[in-house]
């Protein structure tokens, strides 16, 4: 196990280091920060000074190398706009955006699991074509507009729930419904096949001859190893929560990082920008890493195949 542990974490701490060369070049090579700062209407010379100013005018080699030591004593910048640190301007928004994924990925495997199991135990019935209405559906309703509509009836027309904001869970409600219906899905039909393809098994049928009755051979039995894939895609889809909180977030002004990246997008302040990106990325590999250290501790076949 530890010899595992060691490998997935050396390949998580190599993609880590290609994300921030990846966030660096975007940031400094494909986009010319001084003009951003400047302005539309700054002349060349402003250009000029405030490249001078802010260091990028310095070869780029250089400027990486100082991007990389600032980032191992944990300093991501410091805004254009507001002038503040930007690690402070993520971590006092993180908090919103942290509850809004778990909200929603708590809601899409409340609904997930049972369906999925359902579906798998009735398989062909009305039973599974309703869930396999509910995954398309839900994977076919972008998230914007699923938003707008909840707002215009349980907003606007019910009021029955506040529609921006997040002082109180109320206001967490509408928002993780969105962002739950979008990762209910995948981990509805993938449940599904895992419990059709466990209770085929060899030993779901001998443990059923042997008289265990059906809801301990299904929940205690079956249901223990169809989840296994499901841990690793709900961190999947945990860390595209936090990307698409972008569009959530602003849809429904949440004061989390999704819509602090949407104020920082439509200003042009790039450190902020540059910084969310990469904490994004470092929180899923974290995610991913961390599901495929669970799953090979779950399930010991994992760890003596890929040695």
């Amino acid at each position: 196990m530890l010899t595992y542990l060691l490998r997935r974490a050396t390949m998580a701490v190599v993609v880590m280091m290609i994300v921030s060369i990846i966030c660096f070049v975007l940031s400094n090579v494909a986009y010319d920060p001084a003009v951003g700062i400047a302005g539309a209407q700054a002349t060349d010379e402003d250009v000029a000074l405030i490249r001078q100013t802010y260091g990028f005018d310095r070869p780029l080699p250089s400027r990486f190398i100082d991007y990389l030591g600032n980032l191992a004593q944990g300093d991501l910048g410091v805004s254009y706009l507001s002038k503040r640190p930007v690690l402070d301007m993520i971590l006092e928004r993180l908090p919103v955006t942290a509850m809004l994924a778990f909200f929603s990925m708590t809601l899409a495997l409340a609904i997930a699991l049972p369906i999925g199991c359902a579906a798998a135990l009735w398989p062909n019935t009305i039973i599974d074509r309703l869930s396999q209405f509910l995954a398309v559906a839900g994977q076919a309703i972008p998230n914007f507009w699923a938003g707008l509509l909840l707002i215009v009836l349980f907003g606007v027309q019910l009021r029955w729930l506040p529609i921006s904001g997040s002082d109180t869970y109320a206001h967490f409600v509408l928002p993780a419904i969105t962002l739950g219906t979008y990762a209910m899905p995948p981990l509805m039909r993938l449940i599904r096949a895992g419990m059709i393809d466990v209770l085929g098994s060899d030993y779901i049928r001998t443990a059923r001859a042997m008289g265990i009755q059906p809801l301990k051979l299904t929940f205690k039995y079956a249901l223990k190893n169809a989840v296994l894939p499901v841990i690793s895609l709900s961190a999947v889809q945990l860390g595209f929560m936090l990307g698409g909180s972008i569009v959530v977030e602003s849809i429904f002004a949440l004061n989390g990082i999704g819509y602090l990246a949407w104020q920082s997008m439509s200003r042009s302040d790039m450190p902020v920008i540059q910084a969310i990106v990469l904490m994004i990325s470092m929180i899923y590999i974290v995610l991913t890493l961390l599901a495929d250290l669970l799953n090979a501790y779950m399930d010991p076949r994992l760890r003596s195949a890929r040695k």
